[in-house]
């Protein structure tokens, strides 16, 4: 008999959650950067091993809103937690626990759901005591399927952490085909992927003000050439300026390096074009947001 759950990866911003996904699934589903709030939308990673099919949702971190964006991004969390089998609640291995992590335990508390709680980073605790210390804290306040101390840069434990998930699926039919990976579409993860070079690339504050439209993705007839066109919207024209950078050179360091990870996911060759327009205010604008594939 098969087997399924659905699961939301919850936490707030900057914990690993999708650095997680992406151990988990062996490949590249959703972006990854040291800012905070990288992913914005709810991007489903699927994992079928045998007759046990796990379909995971990799959420916004979850914080407080300064825009209708923020606001949108939390009711991503919101949705998710609340329409699921269980949650992979994500946590830092150190410092303190956050507001925003309090307000998601009370979330699970209401909601009833099963948690599977993972401990991220361990790599960067020295102290063993230190981490038994952390458990403890952590375990009082919410009673947990399961603790599993993991390091998603390395992989450490990250197995032990799906079989922990494996064991809360309920007798069901996959949902997807066994071969599916993801439901995002092909133009969502390319505009993800130039996303996450520009929050690699560039400083704070501009990077959050950035959306990528893909307009053009077609693979040439005869040829194994995948073209894709895609615009950069910015909220200021100073913005604009900064992502073009000096003669061109941070818009074609963003295109060079984009253009190799599209080449590695997609398996074939790409030729990327990349153009840069200015929308003022944009998340604050309800009809930009949904024409950016946002809410």
């Amino acid at each position: 008999m098969t087997k399924t759950a659905f699961i939301a990866i919850v936490g707030c911003p900057n914990v690993g959650k999708s650095s997680i996904l992406n151990k988990i699934m062996g490949t590249k589903i959703a972006i990854v950067s040291s800012k905070p709030q990288t992913t914005r939308t709810k991007i489903m990673g699927v994992l079928t091993e045998g007759d046990i099919q796990l379909v995971f949702t990799d959420t916004p971190g979850y914080h407080k809103p300064h825009n209708k964006l923020g606001e949108k991004m939390n009711q991503a969390v919101g949705d998710s937690i609340g329409g699921v089998d269980a949650c992979l609640f994500v946590v830092e291995s150190k410092g303190d626990i956050k507001k925003g992590e309090y307000e998601l335990l009370e979330k699970f508390k209401n909601l009833k759901v099963p948690v599977i709680l993972a401990i991220n980073k361990i790599d960067m605790i020295k102290d063993k005591e230190e981490l038994l210390e952390r458990i403890v804290q952590l375990n009082s306040l919410f009673d947990f399927e399961a603790i599993v101390p993991v390091c998603a840069s390395t992989g450490e434990h990250i197995d032990e952490l799906v079989d922990e998930m494996k064991k809360l699926a309920f007798d069901s039919p996959h949902f997807f085909p066994d071969d599916t990976l993801t439901d995002q579409p092909e133009r969502v993860l390319a505009a993800e992927i130039i996303r996450e070079k520009i929050l690699r690339l560039m400083d704070k504050e501009v990077p959050h003000g950035i959306a990528v439209s893909i307009e053009k993705m077609r693979e040439r007839d005869n040829q194994d050439i995948l073209d894709i066109e895609a615009i950069i919207y910015c909220e200021r024209e100073s913005h604009k300026g900064m992502v073009i950078g000096k003669k061109g050179s941070m818009l074609k360091k963003i295109s060079t390096y984009a253009r190799q990870d599209l080449e590695s996911f997609f398996g074939i060759k790409v030729n990327l074009q990349t153009w840069v327009k200015v929308k003022e205010d944009w998340r604050n604008r309800e009809g930009l947001i949904h024409n950016f594939g946002l809410d």
